[in-house]
C-alpha cells in the first residue's frame, strides 16, 4: 500500500506540476476533469442519487462544463458569476418540476457540491493566469501538499496532544503547527530564490511565506471538512480512482480550499 500510494502521489504531482506550469488549455482541462469527478463523488456521498445519473447530476455536469468554458474563453467575473447563479436556478427548476422526486436536502447538497469543488478549484487557474502567475500558482501546492508533508513528519516525530480526537484522531497540535511553519518556511525559501527574480527591487519573500502559512491553515480546514463529511455519511473514501489515495476529494481536499485563499492574498498583497 505504501509503494502504491507513493507511486500514485508522484504521478499526481507530475501531472499537476506539468499542467500548472503550462497553464492555459492543459490546466483548464485538468481542473474541469477533476471538478466533474469531485462533484460526482460528493453528490454520491451526500446521497443525492444512488443509482444511475439523475437530472441534478446532469445539471451539475453542464454547469461545471459551462463554467470552465467561460473561465477559459472569457475569465470575466461577471460571466462566471452568471454561470454560478444560472446553475443554481437550474437546480431549483429541477426541484420544482420533478417534485417530489428530490427533497430539499438533496437539492442543497447538489448546490453545495457544485460550489465546493468545481468553483473553488477554478481559483488554481485564476491564480496561474494572473500577472506573473507562473510564479504565484506554486504557492497552492506549497500550502496544501507542503503542509501535509510537514505536518505528517512533525506529527510522527513530536506529536503528543490530539487536537481533533473525534474528527481526526491522528492529527496532533504539534503536527498542525509543524505543517503551518513548514509551509511558511518552504514558501519563504521559494520566494527568496525564485519569486523575487520576477519582482526586481522588491523583497517579497516574507509575503510569500505569509501567504503559504495562511494557505496551510486553510488546507487543514479543507482536509478536516472533507473528513467531517465522510464521518457524517459513514464512508472511508470518496472513491477509488487514485490507487492508495481514494477519490479526487480524498487527495485534493486541502488544495480545494487553499486555492481561493492563495488567489485572494496574491491579488491583495502582490499584484
Amino acid at each position: 500500500m505504501f509503494w502504491t500510494r507513493l507511486a500514485s502521489g508522484v504521478v499526481l504531482l507530475a501531472i499537476a506540476a506539468g499542467a500548472m506550469g503550462l497553464g492555459g488549455i492543459p490546466l483548464a482541462l485538468l481542473l474541469w476533469a477533476a471538478s466533474l469527478g469531485a462533484f460526482r463523488e460528493l453528490i454520491r456521498a451526500l446521497r443525492v442519487g444512488e443509482k444511475g445519473i439523475n437530472c441534478l447530476e446532469i445539471i451539475g455536469f453542464l454547469g461545471i462544463t459551462g463554467y470552465y468554458l467561460l473561465l477559459y474563453f472569457s475569465g470575466e467575473h461577471i460571466w462566471l458569476t452568471m454561470c454560478i447563479v444560472g446553475t443554481f436556478l437550474a437546480f431549483l427548476f429541477a426541484y420544482v418540476l420533478a417534485f417530489p422526486k428530490f427533497n430539499a436536502g438533496q437539492v442543497m447538497a447538489a448546490v453545495f457540491s457544485y460550489v465546493y469543488a468545481p468553483v473553488l478549484l477554478s481559483f488554481v487557474y485564476l491564480t496561474r493566469m494572473c500577472p506573473r502567475g507562473i510564479y504565484m500558482v506554486w504557492m497552492v501546492l506549497i500550502s496544501s501538499w507542503g503542509c501535509d508533508t510537514c505536518a505528517y513528519a512533525v506529527g510522527k516525530l513530536l506529536g503528543r496532544k490530539k487536537i481533533f480526537p473525534v474528527l481526526s484522531p491522528k492529527k496532533s497540535l504539534e503536527g498542525c503547527i509543524g505543517g503551518v511553519a513548514g509551509a511558511a518556511l518552504i514558501g519563504g525559501l521559494y520566494g527568496y530564490f525564485f519569486v523575487e527574480k520576477a519582482f526586481p527591487d522588491q523583497r517579497i519573500a516574507w509575503v510569500i511565506a505569509v501567504i503559504c502559512g495562511v494557505g496551510a491553515v486553510m488546507s487543514m480546514v479543507g482536509d478536516l471538512a472533507a473528513s467531517a463529511i465522510k464521518r457524517n455519511v459513514d464512508i472511508k473514501d470518496y472513491g477509488k480512482l487514485i490507487p492508495g489515495h481514494g477519490g479526487i476529494m480524498d487527495r485534493f481536499d486541502s488544495m480545494i480550499i487553499t486555492a481561493p485563499m492563495t488567489y485572494f492574498l496574491t491579488v491583495l498583497m502582490l499584484l
